[in-house]
C-alpha cells in the first residue's frame, strides 16, 4: 500500500491515550522508534498502509475509526459556531479551525457543546423578550436536545443490534400480510401486554398523535394519523414494553448534557425499534438489494411511508450484512432541518439551513415528484441525491397539512447499486450541481445564491464592481 496522507496522527494518539497505553510501549509493539511515533502522532510524518493496519490491530480499532470523515463535519460545525458576532473581533479563519480539529478533536467537540448551550440560552432569552413584548424578535429557534439525538445516532452509526434482535423475534410472531400488520400488532399488544389499542378522533382543542394510559392499559391513536404512522406507534409501544432494558443499555453508553435530551433519545430508539419490527433487518436488506433501493417499491412492499423507508435504509449497518452508507435529512419550507444523519460523508449543517442548491429544497417546487441529482461538493466529492416532499397526517377537510421534504443520498461510487442512477451519466460534468454545506462555510465564489459572505475570506464592499453576488466582488469571482 502506498503512503496515505490523512492527518490521522492525532487520532492515533487519542485512541492510544484512551487505552492508557504509553507511547514507548506502542512504538515497541510496532517495531518503530518512539521519536518516529511522536512525529506520526504530531502529524509531521505520513504513515504507510502496512503500518496503519498494524496500528489498528494494536489499538483494537477499525481502519474506518481513523479515516472517517467525522472531523470534516466537526470542522464545519465549529465554523458555524464561530460565525457568531461574539467572536467577530478574533478573525478566526477556516485553516485555523481545521488545525484545531485535526490536532485536538475532543476540544473541538467541547466547543460544539458550549456552542449549543450558548445558542440555547440566547434563544431562551429571545423567547422571554418575545413573550413580554408580544413581538417576534427571532424566528430561527433550534431544538438543541434534537441535536444531541443526532450526535447519539451518529456515534452509533444508526445501528443497534440488540434492538434489531428483539424486533426480529416480534416480527416472527406477527408475520401476516404487510397491509394487515396493524391488526397483528394490536392483537400482539393485547395478548402479550394486555394493552388495548383504540382509534379515536381527538377533541378539536386537544390534538394528539398517541396517548398511552398506563393505568387503563390503553393506547389511544389519533384517526388523523395515517395507517403507516399508526403501525409505527403500535410497534414502538411493543418496543417500550419489551425492549426497554435494551434501550436503557444504549443510553448508558452516552453522556447526555440534559435529561430532556436523554428522554428524546429514548423516544428515538423506541421508534427505531418500531421501524425494525415493521421492516426486519435481513428481509429488508434482501429487498433493498433486489430492488436496488427503489424507495417507492419498498414502501409498497412493506406498506410503510416514504419517510419510514428512507429512514430505515440508513440503519443497514450490520458489519456482516451492510447496506449502502446513506445520508438522510428532513426539512420544511422555511429551510429548518428537523432530522439529519450522515454516513455518506456529506456534511449537514448543525445550525440553520443547508445550501439552497440541494435538491431537498428544490423538491418543494414540484410536490410529490421524486427529484434526482448528482451533487458535487467544493472538495470535489460527488453524491447521488434524491428528494421528495411528503404530507404529514390526514386531517379533516379544510385543514392545511404539514409538507416536508425528505432527502437521501450516497457517494457516487455506489451508483451502480442505486436504482435512481440508471438514467443518469454520473461522469457527465455538465449535469453536476455544485453545492456547499451552508453559505457561511462554503468557499464557492461563483454562486449567485450566496446569502452570506464566506468565512474563509474577508468581506468588503466595492461600490464600483460586483460579482455574481453582492458578497463577492468582481475581481474575486
Amino acid at each position: 500500500m502506498s503512503q496515505i496522507d490523512l492527518k490521522i496522527g492525532p487520532k492515533i494518539r487519542a485512541f492510544r491515550r484512551q487505552l492508557g497505553l504509553q507511547a514507548n510501549k506502542l512504538a515497541e509493539d510496532l517495531s518503530i522508534s518512539p521519536s518516529y511515533l511522536n512525529l506520526i502522532e504530531s502529524g509531521k510524518r505520513k504513515i504507510d498502509g502496512d503500518l496503519l493496519l498494524n496500528v489498528c490491530e494494536k489499538l483494537n480499532i477499525q481502519l474506518s475509526d481513523l479515516t472517517s470523515k467525522t472531523d470534516i463535519n466537526l470542522q464545519n460545525t465549529i465554523s458555524e459556531i464561530l460565525d457568531d458576532s461574539l467572536f467577530e473581533d478574533l478573525d478566526i479563519l477556516g485553516p485555523e479551525v481545521k488545525d484545531l480539529v485535526s490536532t485536538n478533536p475532543k476540544i473541538g467537540k467541547a466547543i460544539v457543546r458550549l456552542g449549543d448551550i450558548l445558542k440555547k440560552k440566547d434563544h431562551e432569552l429571545i423567547s422571554k423578550i418575545e413573550k413580554i413584548s408580544g413581538k417576534i424578535v427571532d424566528n430561527r429557534k433550534n431544538s438543541f436536545p434534537g441535536e444531541v439525538v443526532v450526535d447519539f445516532f451518529q456515534e452509533n452509526k444508526n445501528y443497534f443490534p440488540k434492538l434489531e434482535e428483539f424486533a426480529n423475534k416480534v416480527f416472527n410472531k406477527i408475520q401476516k400480510n404487510n397491509r394487515t400488520r396493524y391488526l397483528s400488532l394490536c392483537d400482539y399488544l393485547l395478548s402479550e401486554y394486555s394493552i388495548t389499542v383504540k382509534d379515536v378522533i381527538p377533541d378539536e382543542n386537544k390534538p394528539f398523535s398517541k396517548i398511552y394510559n398506563k393505568n387503563k392499559k390503553e393506547l389511544l391513536l389519533s384517526d388523523y394519523s395515517s395507517i403507516e404512522t399508526k403501525k409505527l406507534h403500535a410497534a414502538s409501544q411493543v418496543a417500550q414494553m419489551g425492549a426497554i432494558k435494551d434501550v436503557e443499555y444504549y443510553l448508558t453508553k452516552f453522556s447526555f448534557p440534559s435529561e430532556e435530551s436523554k428522554k428524546l433519545t429514548k423516544v428515538a430508539l423506541l421508534n427505531y425499534c418500531g421501524a425494525a419490527i415493521l421492516m426486519p433487518y435481513k428481509l429488508f436488506h434482501s429487498e433493498c438489494k433486489k430492488l436496488k433501493y427503489d424507495l417507492e417499491l419498498l414502501q409498497n412492499t412493506f406498506a410503510t411511508s416514504f419517510e419510514q423507508v428512507a429512514h430505515r435504509v440508513t440503519c443497514l449497518q450490520d458489519p456482516k450484512l451492510p447496506g449502502i452508507p446513506f445520508h438522510f435529512l428532513r426539512v420544511d419550507m422555511a429551510g429548518n432541518i428537523s432530522k439529519r444523519f450522515s454516513l455518506s460523508g456529506i456534511d449537514i449543517p448543525r445550525y440553520g439551513g443547508a445550501c439552497p442548491r440541494w435538491n431537498v429544497y428544490t423538491a418543494f417546487t414540484t410536490p410529490g415528484v421524486l427529484h434526482t441529482a448528482v451533487s458535487k461538493m467544493n472538495n470535489g466529492e460527488k453524491y447521488v441525491c434524491i428528494a421528495k416532499t411528503v404530507e404529514k397526517g390526514i386531517g379533516r377537510f379544510g385543514q392545511s397539512k404539514n409538507v416536508l421534504s425528505i432527502g437521501l443520498g450516497c457517494e457516487a461510487k455506489y451508483a451502480k447499486d442505486f436504482i435512481y442512477t440508471e438514467n443518469m451519466n454520473i461522469n457527465d460534468k455538465s449535469t453536476e450541481i455544485p453545492i456547499g454545506v451552508s453559505c457561511r462555510t462554503c468557499d464557492r465564489l461563483d454562486c449567485s445564491q450566496r446569502a452570506f459572505p464566506p468565512l474563509h475570506k474577508k468581506f468588503d464592499v466595492d461600490l464600483n464592481s460586483r460579482g455574481v453576488s453582492v458578497y463577492v466582488s468582481d475581481d474575486k469571482s
